[in-house]
Protein backbone atom coordinates (compact mmCIF):
# COMPACT_ATOMS: atom_id res chain seq x y z
CA UNK A 1 0.00 0.00 0.00
CA UNK A 2 1.50 3.56 -1.19
CA UNK A 3 1.25 6.03 1.38
CA UNK A 4 -0.64 9.48 0.25
CA UNK A 5 1.89 12.65 0.40
CA UNK A 6 -0.19 14.05 3.29
CA UNK A 7 0.57 11.09 5.02
CA UNK A 8 4.26 11.22 4.68
CA UNK A 9 4.33 14.21 5.70
CA UNK A 10 2.47 13.56 9.16
CA UNK A 11 4.58 10.73 9.73
CA UNK A 12 7.89 12.25 9.16
CA UNK A 13 7.17 14.47 11.29
CA UNK A 14 6.00 12.29 13.71
CA UNK A 15 9.15 10.35 13.15
CA UNK A 16 11.43 13.45 14.01
CA UNK A 17 9.91 14.31 16.78
CA UNK A 18 9.35 11.64 18.56
CA UNK A 19 11.14 9.04 16.90
CA UNK A 20 14.33 10.50 16.41
CA UNK A 21 14.98 11.88 20.38
CA UNK A 22 14.36 8.51 21.51
CA UNK A 23 16.49 6.62 18.90
CA UNK A 24 19.36 9.57 20.75
CA UNK A 25 18.52 8.38 23.91
CA UNK A 26 19.28 4.49 22.86
CA UNK A 27 22.19 5.45 20.74
CA UNK A 28 23.48 7.03 23.93
CA UNK A 29 22.92 4.57 26.44
CA UNK A 30 24.35 2.07 24.03
CA UNK A 31 27.15 3.66 24.04
CA UNK A 32 27.24 4.42 27.71
CA UNK A 33 26.81 0.67 27.79
CA UNK A 34 29.65 -0.60 25.82
CA UNK A 35 32.36 1.67 27.57
CA UNK A 36 31.64 0.35 30.92
CA UNK A 37 31.61 -3.36 29.22
CA UNK A 38 34.90 -2.87 27.84
CA UNK A 39 36.45 0.26 29.07
CA UNK A 40 36.57 3.85 27.06
CA UNK A 41 36.80 2.81 23.24
CA UNK A 42 39.87 4.57 21.10
CA UNK A 43 38.72 7.92 19.78
CA UNK A 44 38.24 6.30 15.83
CA UNK A 45 36.42 3.63 17.04
CA UNK A 46 34.00 5.99 19.12
CA UNK A 47 33.63 8.32 16.13
CA UNK A 48 32.85 5.45 14.00
CA UNK A 49 30.15 3.85 16.37
CA UNK A 50 28.01 7.44 16.47
CA UNK A 51 28.66 8.12 13.13
CA UNK A 52 27.39 4.17 12.37
CA UNK A 53 24.23 5.21 14.79
CA UNK A 54 23.48 8.42 13.19
CA UNK A 55 23.19 7.02 9.53
CA UNK A 56 21.37 3.71 10.99
CA UNK A 57 18.18 5.37 12.45
CA UNK A 58 17.33 6.96 8.58
CA UNK A 59 17.64 3.91 6.47
CA UNK A 60 14.44 2.27 7.11
CA UNK A 61 12.62 5.33 6.97
CA UNK A 62 13.80 6.12 3.63
CA UNK A 63 10.59 5.60 2.10
CA UNK A 64 8.71 8.09 4.05
CA UNK A 65 11.39 10.78 3.98
CA UNK A 66 11.39 10.65 -0.06
CA UNK A 67 9.96 13.83 -1.55
CA UNK A 68 8.15 15.35 1.62
CA UNK A 69 10.23 18.59 1.07
CA UNK A 70 9.04 18.75 -2.28
CA UNK A 71 5.57 20.21 -3.85
CA UNK A 72 3.02 17.57 -3.21
CA UNK A 73 2.88 15.63 -6.43
CA UNK A 74 -0.83 15.09 -6.80
CA UNK A 75 -1.38 18.88 -7.03
CA UNK A 76 -3.25 19.89 -4.26
CA UNK A 77 -2.23 22.87 -2.66
CA UNK A 78 -1.12 22.45 1.09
Amino acid sequence: MALTYRTRRRLSLLILLVGLPLYIVAAVSLADWLSARFGRLPILAEVAVYLGLGVVWALPFRFVFRGVGKGDPDGGAD
